[in-house]
């Protein structure tokens, strides 16, 4: 019997504005690529998703870093670009609604220290049961430890546990450890995978 939903944030419950990163580096004269380039490199990022550090220190330290090359507008750019949490999918809100009828519904994702403040921000604070991040954990997906200490945590065997994730990866490993995993690629897609685990 499943008591758990591990659902991934990103591209599945939270969509982001394709536009907007153009947007903000056209508007303070940054080359293309410039933001993602900076932000996201592996020892800059890291340490933020592990925890090790937290969101604010991230985000000064992909100003400083592109303030290095292209001037002190890259502060104001890196503020303008993290200001805004995306927006919630209604079908797949709706979709969690659902779900919460027979089991707890707990975001699941790689993220920084800021997590708790984008879901409240979205006003999903009261519609999952639970927020979990890798910073909170110490570890990333799709690290197989994270998947140990989430069932720990909450007193489960991996059988009472289901997972959604963007990532063939992640979803993956999970699969190998004995969770029931979907890969997702849609509302319609996931609503299946829903039904299907409470009428099972």
């Amino acid at each position: 019997m499943f008591k758990v939903l591990l659902l991934d944030l990103d591209g599945v419950l939270r969509l982001w504005d394709p536009d907007h990163t153009g947007a903000v580096e056209t508007a303070h004269g940054l080359p293309a690529g410039t933001l993602s380039m900076a932000a996201f490199a592996p020892h800059r990022l890291m340490p933020a998703l592990t925890g090790a550090v937290d969101d604010q220190v991230w985000r000064d330290s992909v100003a400083e870093a592109i303030a290095a090359e292209h001037g002190d507008a890259a502060h104001a750019a890196v503020h303008d670009w993290m200001v805004p949490t995306g927006t919630v999918d209604p079908e797949v809100l709706a979709i969690v609604r659902q779900a919460r009828s027979q089991l707890r519904v707990v975001v699941f994702t790689n993220a920084t220290s800021r997590l708790e403040d984008d879901i409240a921000r979205l006003g999903l604070t009261d519609e999952v049961d639970g927020v979990t991040s890798s910073a909170d954990i110490g570890l990333t997906k799709p690290d197989p430890d994270v998947f140990s200490r989430i069932a720990l945590q909450n007193r489960l065997m991996f059988s009472e546990i289901a997972f959604v994730d963007r990532s063939s990866e992640n979803v993956a490993t999970a699969e190998i450890l004995g969770i029931r995993s979907h890969r997702y690629t849609d509302a319609a897609g996931l609503r299946t995978f829903v039904d299907g685990l409470l009428t099972s």
